[in-house]
C-alpha cells in the first residue's frame, strides 16, 4: 500500500527508499517540514479558537455603554467574554485616565502579537526548504559527475544514483516550500484580519468617548 504513495510509485520506491536515496541534505529537509506542520498545526488551533471566541454584540453593547457614559458596565461585559476585542477595550478603558491612546495602543499590540507567533519561523521554513533542496542538487550533481571517472558502465548505479539524490532533494525542498505557502497565507490574511477589527475598534472606542464626553460637558 505504501508503494501506491505518488512519487514513491513513479520511482518504484518506498517512501522510506526515497529518503535514503535523497542523500543526508533530508535529514534537515525532515526537520524543517516537522517545525513546519508543528507551527501550522498550533497556529490553525490557535485562530479556530480565537474565531470561536469571537463576539461582536458584546463589543457593540459596549461601545454603547461608553457612549451612554457607562464606562464601568461596558469594562464588566468585556470581562465576562474571551472575546479578544473586547480584552483589548477592558484594559484601554481600565488605563483611560492615564493615557487612553498608549492604552489601546499597548493592550492591542500585545493581542495582535498573539496571532503573529510563529509565522517568522513558518517564512523561515517556506524560504529555506528551496535552498536546502538546492544544496541536494549539487552535492547529488557532484556524485553523478565524480562517478564518471574511469568505466561509465560499472558505475552506472553511482550515476543513476546522484542524479535521483538531486531529483529527490529538489522535489521535496519545493514541496515542502509549495505545500507551507497555503497555510502561511492564510495564517497571515488572518492576521490582517484581526488588525483592520482591532483599528476599527480603536476608531468607534474614540468616538463613543468623545460622544460621550461631549453630552457630559454640555449637561
Amino acid at each position: 500500500m505504501i508503494q501506491n504513495l505518488p512519487i514513491a510509485f513513479l520511482m518504484n520506491k518506498t517512501p522510506m527508499e526515497l529518503f535514503h536515496a535523497g542523500g543526508y541534505i533530508m535529514w534537515p529537509i525532515l526537520i524543517l517540514s516537522l517545525v513546519g506542520v508543528t507551527v501550522v498545526t498550533e497556529r490553525i488551533i490557535f485562530t479556530l479558537r480565537e474565531m470561536k471566541a469571537r463576539n461582536p454584540e458584546v463589543v457593540e453593547r459596549m461601545l454603547e455603554k461608553v457612549e451612554s457614559g457607562d464606562v464601568d458596565g461596558a469594562i464588566a461585559l468585556g470581562r465576562d467574554t474571551n472575546d479578544f476585542i473586547a480584552r483589548i477595550m477592558v484594559y484601554t478603558l481600565t488605563h483611560r485616565e492615564s493615557s487612553l491612546q498608549n492604552a489601546f495602543i499597548r493592550s492591542s499590540s500585545a493581542e495582535l502579537n498573539r496571532f503573529g507567533q510563529g509565522m517568522p519561523t513558518l517564512d523561515t521554513c517556506i524560504t529555506a526548504a528551496p535552498y536546502l533542496g538546492l544544496i541536494g542538487t549539487i552535492t547529488g550533481m557532484m556524485t553523478t559527475f565524480g562517478s564518471m571517472e574511469g568505466d561509465i558502465a560499472q558505475a552506472a548505479s553511482k550515476i543513476t544514483g546522484g542524479v535521483a539524490e538531486a531529483l529527490i532533494a529538489t522535489a521535496c525542498g519545493i514541496a515542502i516550500a509549495v505545500i507551507g505557502l497555503l497555510p502561511f497565507n492564510y495564517l497571515n490574511a488572518r492576521w490582517e484580519n484581526a488588525r483592520h477589527e482591532v483599528e476599527d475598534a480603536g476608531n468607534a472606542l474614540e468616538i463613543m468617548i468623545k460622544k460621550s464626553n461631549s453630552v457630559n460637558a454640555g449637561q
